[in-house]
Formats: C-alpha cells, structure tokens, sequence
C-alpha cells in the first residue's frame, strides 16, 4: 500500500473521496492533523494533532465483486486487522456492533466505512479509521482511552501505520473468509452480557442480551422484557454505556 502522509486536513475519508477518481487501490490517506474528524452516525472524530493515527484506505473493486449487500464484511475485515495490530501490542479489545473498537467500556478505535456504487456492485471503498495511539487526555471524550494509557507506552506513528496498513493488505485475500466472521464473533462487546439498549425504530429502551450478529450482518438482540428476539440494521440501535 502506498502511504501519503498530509499535514493538516480537514478529514482523510473527506480528502480520500474527493480525490477517488486518481486514487489507486491501495492508496492510504494519513493525516498528522486532522480538523473535521468524521464518525459513525455523523459525529465528530477529535483527536490531538501529531498524537493518533488518521487515515483513510482507498479500495477499488472489479465490476461485480463486490455485491452490495455483502459491504458488511468490511467491517469484519476491518475490526479483525486492529483486534490483531492491537493484540500485539498488548492490548486486548473487543469490536463494539458495527466496528467501534472499545477497551473495556472505553473506545480505543473508530472506524467510518464509506461506498461508492457501479453498475453491478460496490466500486470503491473508503476505509476511515482512527485508532487512539499516543494521546492520554481526552477532554471532549468521556470515554476514551488509547494505546499509551493501557500499555503505558508510546508508539512512533509512521511505522506503526505502516505495520497496520501491511497487516490490512495481508488480510485482503480474507475477505468473505469464514475466520473473519468468525473473529468477530469471537471478540463481540457485551456478548452474552444483560445491558441496556435503546431501539431507535420504536423509542423503547430495554434490558437485553446481544446473542450474535446474523450472515446478514444485522445484530441479534434477546429482549429480556418481552423474551423476544430483536434483529437491528445500522442506526436503528443505540447501547447505554
């Protein structure tokens, strides 16, 4: 994968899909300041400048293989690169449904995954991730936290995405792999754990049980007020931390 590290931007997903059409697949996006983090649900990404890794991966795909209703895998894709990256750096963390990485109760890793579409498929990929590295106070974040506070090192940035965006090339030929899936699976936040959830599509907050997530990619949720279960798309979902 080619890096291209920019000094200040206002967010590498932003820059990435901007400039899509002379990007090759493969490029990588870094920015050592970024001004206009973008996240899930479209919140904000702060983030010290010169602290964390920001950066964004360009992915292009052959005319048909990459069917639409198959996007989710980038999510299990992406989740099972930092789990690993993470792991090895002696940090044990878990993907919080959809691909928020979390420490514990504390988010370490966010990810924003955006697609374009052809005529028979996805035909581009931008693949946002931004992984908590060096910083140690978050003052807009109640529930940070990053690689420096759980190991108490620190990390030189630039080897380190070169490291992350090594191990996400190796994993590409992965994609659609049953070991992804199931490494998710594995590392699913509140597994198996009573919690309360929020369902957006009826404004009910309930005690459940996240029991998996479907082939589909959707979230499987044991309501314990009604013995139910709830199957949840994207947004349609929130967890009470």
């Amino acid at each position: 994968m080619q890096i291209l590290w920019l000094d200040t931007i206002d967010s590498t997903n932003s820059e990435a899909l901007r400039r899509l059409p002379e990007l090759a697949s493969g490029t990588v996006l870094s920015a050592r300041e970024q001004t206009a983090g973008r996240g899930q649900r479209g919140n904000s990404w702060f983030t010290e400048a010169g602290k964390n890794l920001t950066f964004s991966i360009v992915l292009k795909w052959e005319a048909g293989a990459f069917p639409v209703r198959d996007a989710h895998w980038l999510n299990y894709l992406s989740s099972y690169v930092v789990l690993q990256f993470l792991a090895d750096h002696g940090v044990q963390a878990q993907v919080k449904w959809p691909n928020d990485i979390y420490v514990g109760r504390r988010k370490i890793c966010g990810m924003l995954i955006e697609n374009t579409l052809g005529t028979a498929g996805l035909a581009a990929s931008v693949v946002g991730i931004g992984l908590n590295v060096n910083q140690t106070v978050f003052p807009q974040l109640a529930n940070a936290t990053s690689m420096a506070l759980c190991t108490g090192t620190g990390l030189d940035l630039e080897p380190a995405l070169e490291e992350l965006t090594a191990r996400f090339e190796r994993a590409l030929p992965l994609l659609f792999a049953p070991q992804l899936f199931q490494s998710y699976s594995a590392h699913l936040f509140q597994k198996g754990v009573q919690a309360r959830y929020h369902d957006l599509l009826t404004d009910r907050t309930y005690t459940g049980i996240i029991q998996g997530v479907e082939a589909d990619g959707r979230l499987r949720i044991r309501d314990l007020d009604t013995a139910e279960d709830r199957l949840y798309r994207f947004k349609e979902v929130g967890y009470i931390l």
